[in-house]
């Protein structure tokens, strides 16, 4: 066969950082990878970008180096993405800080809410039952995190989970502060109201954990390549025929049904927010599936049936 010689430069600069002989053309980018980090040990694979062109993507680590539309003599560019962090770390870290930032105004410990106002009134039970919620949200998605997805990209940039954390830990101190406030007051119509709001709770909960299993089963066998996801015999997973994304849908009607529940402004511009940055979540991944599918299914949406 023809070896094949790879030099790599740095995007900004061209500078070459690097020069690889006598590579096999079945290489593959995660390979490339790890060559480079041979001569650069501070720049792991997990922190490198290679690219075709300095101003375009990434590659990926399954292509290989003969697919590729270089010659024998290829020229990639690297760019340094900086320390990075496992997604299933950062998922770790975003959800456990709601979970027990919740408890401490739950609690009404006194540096919250004040001794005075902490014995001044009992919680109505939709407080308990908001809490409860609340919680088997982010336990549900720390047992996801453990035992369900599978990551395509193992890592993120680790300057991201300050943003991240600040996202999620902020919000979760803001709706805990006025849904456990001594003044607090419940629904307008009381019972059947909070009733409603629990069943869609739970039903969007168990449709969003159906779906992330349907995706984590599309890659049981290890594999990184994309596929187009389909209904089971899972009833929760037929949102598929109509949407690209359904694990989001349901998400964002878990979070409108615990506005209903607690009919608690700060909930409802959190889900307001949920909804915008999922919707452009969903449409980045919808727009993925149709390049990458010549025969993805045309009815689909990305996140709302036949509207969105």
């Amino acid at each position: 066969f023809v070896s094949y010689q790879v030099e790599i430069l740095d995007w900004k600069t061209k500078e070459q950082l690097c020069f690889l002989d006598k590579v096999e053309p079945n290489a593959t980018i995660r390979e490339i990878r790890s060559m480079f980090h041979k001569f650069y040990p501070q720049w792991y694979p997990a922190r490198q970008s290679i690219k075709l062109d300095p101003k375009g993507k990434s590659l990926r680590n399954e292509e290989i180096l003969q697919h590729l539309p270089v010659g024998t003599t290829a020229t990639l560019y690297f760019k340094d993405l900086g320390p990075q962090i496992g997604w299933t770390t950062v998922f770790l870290i975003e959800y456990t800080g709601p979970l027990f930032i919740y408890f401490l105004f739950y609690f009404r410990m006194p540096f919250v809410y004040g001794l005075d106002e902490r014995f001044t009134s009992s919680p109505h039970p939709v407080v308990n039952l908001a809490c409860i919620c609340h919680s088997f949200h982010y336990i549900k998605r720390l047992i996801e995190t453990i035992f369900v997805h599978r990551f395509s990209h193992g890592t993120m940039p680790l300057r991201n989970i300050v943003k991240n954390c600040l996202y999620y830990w902020g919000f979760a101190a803001w709706l805990a502060y006025y849904i456990n406030h001594p003044l607090y007051t419940p629904p307008s119509y009381g019972k059947k109201q909070i009733n409603f709001a629990v069943i869609m709770f739970l039903l969007c909960e168990a449709g969003n954990f159906s779906i992330h299993v349907a995706l984590s089963d599309l890659r049981r066998d290890g594999s990184k390549t994309r596929k187009i996801p389909y209904p089971t015999k899972n009833p929760f997973t037929w949102l598929f025929f109509f949407v690209s994304c359904p694990n989001y849908t349901y998400e964002v009607g878990t979070w409108i049904s615990f506005t209903i529940m607690t009919q608690c402004v700060p909930v409802g511009l959190f889900t307001l927010l949920c909804f915008i940055q999922m919707t452009i979540w969903a449409k980045d991944k919808h727009y993925t599936y149709l390049r990458e599918f010549k025969d993805y299914p045309s009815v689909r949406m990305p996140i709302i049936p036949f509207l969105l």
